[in-house]
C-alpha cells in the first residue's frame, strides 16, 4: 500500500451562501480501498462530495488527489484527473441513446491495463446492450442506474464515488450493485460510497467517517463499526 493518500481531505469548510454546512472535515482514501462516508439525511454528506468534484467549490481546507491539491480547480479538470461520480439521481442523459451516454464519457483517466470498454460495460450490463438504441428516457429506473455506473467507469477512474446508488431499486437490482462492488473492489478499484445500508457497506468498505451537522463524528474500521451498535443508533438512525 503506497504511503501517500489517493485522495486526502483536511479542514474541508463549504457553505451555500451565508449557510455553512460542512465543518473542518477530514478523511482519506488510499488506493485500492473502499471507504464511506454515512449520516443521516441532510448531514452534508452530499455536499462533501459535491466540493470534493470542484461542484461546489468549498471556502476553507485542502483537498489533495494523487498529491495534486485540487480544491481550486474546475469541476472539468478534477474529472479528468481521474474521479467519476455516480450521482444522485441518475442524471443520464435522456435523450441520448445508452450507447451515446457511454461513448460520450469514454476515456482511460487511469492509464489502465486492461480497461474498462463500451463491449466491457456490455458484457457487465447485458440488460444495457439489450437497450444500446434506447434513449435513456426508456430505461427503467434500475437501467438509469446501471448506465450511470457503466457511465462512470468507461471513464475508467482512480477514484469512483457513488452517492445513493441503491436508493430507490428493487431489491434484485440493488443486490446487483452491492455484487459489482464487491467485484470491483476485488480488483482494485478505489471507491468512496455514500449510502443508507449499514450492513452492507461494514461488509464492502476498509473505512468509514459518520458525518453529522457537517462535522465528522466518528472514524473507524468495520470491524470497529460493527461492534457498535450505539453509534447506528446515534448518529444513523438504524
Amino acid at each position: 500500500m503506497s504511503a501517500q493518500p489517493l485522495l486526502k481531505v483536511e479542514g474541508l469548510e463549504t457553505a451555500y451562501g451565508i449557510s455553512q454546512v460542512l465543518f473542518g472535515l477530514d478523511f482519506e482514501i488510499r488506493a485500492g480501498e473502499v471507504a464511506t462516508l454515512i449520516g443521516r439525511n441532510g448531514m452534508g454528506k452530499t455536499t462533501a462530495v459535491r466540493s470534493l468534484l470542484g461542484l461546489t467549490p468549498s471556502r476553507r481546507g485542502a483537498i489533495t488527489f494523487r498529491g495534486e491539491r485540487v480544491e481550486r480547480r474546475r469541476a472539468d479538470e478534477i474529472a479528468r484527473l481521474g474521479i467519476a461520480l455516480v450521482p444522485e439521481g441518475r442524471q443520464i442523459f435522456p435523450n441520448l441513446t445508452v450507447r451515446e451516454n457511454l461513448v460520450a464519457f469514454r476515456a482511460n483517466r487511469s492509464a489502465a491495463p486492461d480497461p474498462w470498454t463500451l463491449e466491457r460495460i456490455f458484457a457487465q450490463f447485458p440488460s444495457l446492450a439489450a437497450r444500446a438504441d434506447h434513449l435513456g428516457a426508456q430505461l427503467s429506473g434500475g437501467e438509469q442506474q446501471m448506465l450511470a455506473i457503466g457511465r462512470a467507469l468507461i471513464t475508467n477512474p482512480y477514484l469512483l464515488i457513488l452517492d445513493e446508488a441503491t436508493e430507490g431499486l428493487a431489491p434484485l437490482v440493488r443486490e446487483e450493485i452491492w455484487r459489482l462492488l464487491a467485484a470491483l473492489k476485488a480488483a482494485g478499484q478505489a471507491l468512496l460510497v455514500i449510502d443508507k445500508y449499514v450492513e452492507r457497506l461494514i461488509a464492502l468498505a476498509d473505512r468509514h467517517t459518520i458525518i453529522e451537522r457537517g462535522r465528522v463524528a466518528w472514524q473507524g474500521s468495520s470491524a470497529q463499526l460493527a461492534a457498535d451498535h450505539a453509534l447506528w443508533h446515534r448518529y444513523l438512525g438504524v
